[in-house]
């Protein structure tokens, strides 16, 4: 097979990026390891993704935005980031930033979905599924990959968009700086009793992290994060008990809860590629950067990091150049990279600060916000970063 683009993994970035070449006619093949049935109906992760103004854009002009169903579309109004047993924390509004809301929560699985559904009716792209790459190999101006059934692909321009443990990236030759945080992550959804005013809380508790997403109606999407060990405990409780945990563990703040759906449990890794390009490849999404998901800035940066890629490569294509030059990876580099440093080094700041329980570390945090929550600058500026209703990712001309 010869094709303009060949992109693995399809996840929402490779989907995405497809999605932005839509029209262009550049022929797209996306090699994935998953049956067709997986990633056209995927199930429900547990993930509530977090979306800012500016991936908001995108995703409308992409056609996505417009097939949510309003009741799985939640407004993020404030935020606000406690410490340890403190009663108050630094409270982030939407007024900060001078917009009606911080941004939206959305289902993983639903973005999923309805990138597929978009994907699948475009008529340049193959959809590949339930193939995997064996081997990446440079020919001559193509690079070619070969698939686990003996076929081969060759193409101009080859996306890595395979995970943040991408086996693309390793194939490639290119390393990352990989970090186990020693934690496992649980998200849950469950309904409570008081209503939590669409506030999102970040809650640095000794011991445990607990970040709450509101949803529509007295509904919230529970982020627990413990030491395996003590996860393990959480696992093994039925919903009832689980929904007393999760209740006693916030405090009471949102009076009884109850389990509803399903409980997924996932490791913490942060991921940063050493380089974010190869002779006539690029990697977007999670093989570029896997973030923590205390910032809840991993989707964002990975949406926008396509629609920058998609950006360059559209417009070598429309003025007659080599997309998979090293001139047009390069300008995806320096972009992508000039982004998403500043936010992967903040996270990893954030995390070791605010998950340090030494009484030394614990006197800091609280000082932390304390001071940040007196400083109406400080705070628009944070809010700014969570909105990013001033800046975001390129979109396909």
């Amino acid at each position: 097979m010869n094709v303009d683009i060949a992109i693995v993994g399809a996840g929402p970035a490779g989907l995405c990026f497809a999605r932005s070449l839509a029209g262009s006619g550049l022929s797209i093949a996306i090699v994935e390891r998953q049956p067709a049935e997986a990633i056209a109906e995927p199930a429900f992760d547990g993930r509530e993704i977090a979306l800012t103004h500016a991936s908001r854009a995108i995703l409308e002009r992409l056609g996505l935005w417009q097939r949510f169903h309003p009741d799985e579309v939640s407004v993020l109004g404030d935020a606000e980031v406690v410490d340890g047993d403190a009663s108050r924390g630094l409270r982030v509004s939407a007024a900060d930033g001078r917009s009606p809301q911080l941004g939206w929560l959305v289902p993983n699985h639903l973005i999923r979905r309805t990138a597929y559904e978009l994907v699948a009716g475009q008529p340049e792209v193959e959809l590949m599924t339930g193939r995997e790459v064996r081997g990446v190999a440079r020919e001559a101006e193509r690079i070619v990959l070969s698939l686990d059934d003996g076929a081969r692909i060759q193409a101009r321009l080859l996306v890595a968009a395979d995970s943040r443990f991408s086996q693309v990236r390793r194939m490639l030759g290119i390393g990352a700086r990989s970090y186990d945080h020693g934690k496992r992550m649980l998200v849950a959804r469950l309904a409570h009793e008081r209503p939590h005013g669409h506030v999102a809380w970040e809650w640095f508790d000794y011991g445990q992290t607990l970040a709450l997403l509101p949803l529509n109606g007295d509904r919230a999407s529970v982020v627990l994060t413990l030491a395996p060990q003590e996860m393990a405990a959480v696992e093994a409780l039925d919903d009832g008990a689980f929904a007393a945990d999760m209740q006693r563990r916030l405090r009471g703040r949102l009076g009884a809860m109850r389990a509803i759906g399903t409980r997924h449990v996932y490791p913490l890794v942060s991921v940063f590629a050493d380089r974010f390009t190869a002779s006539r490849a690029a990697l977007v999404g999670d093989a570029a950067v896997g973030m923590h998901p205390v910032t809840a800035h991993g989707f964002n940066l990975g949406l926008q990091g396509q629609a920058t890629l998609a950006d360059a490569v559209l417009r070598a294509h429309g003025e007659g150049r080599d997309i998979g030059s090293d001139a047009v990876l390069d300008e995806y580099r320096r972009r992508h990279r000039a982004a998403a440093w500043p936010i992967y080094a903040a996270t990893r700041l954030v995390v070791r600060v605010f998950t340090d329980d030494r009484a030394a570390a614990r006197g800091l945090r609280g000082a932390i916000l304390r001071i940040a929550n007196g400083l109406p600058p400080f705070r628009r500026a944070i809010a700014a970063r969570l909105t990013q209703t001033t800046q975001g990712g390129s979109s396909p001309r």
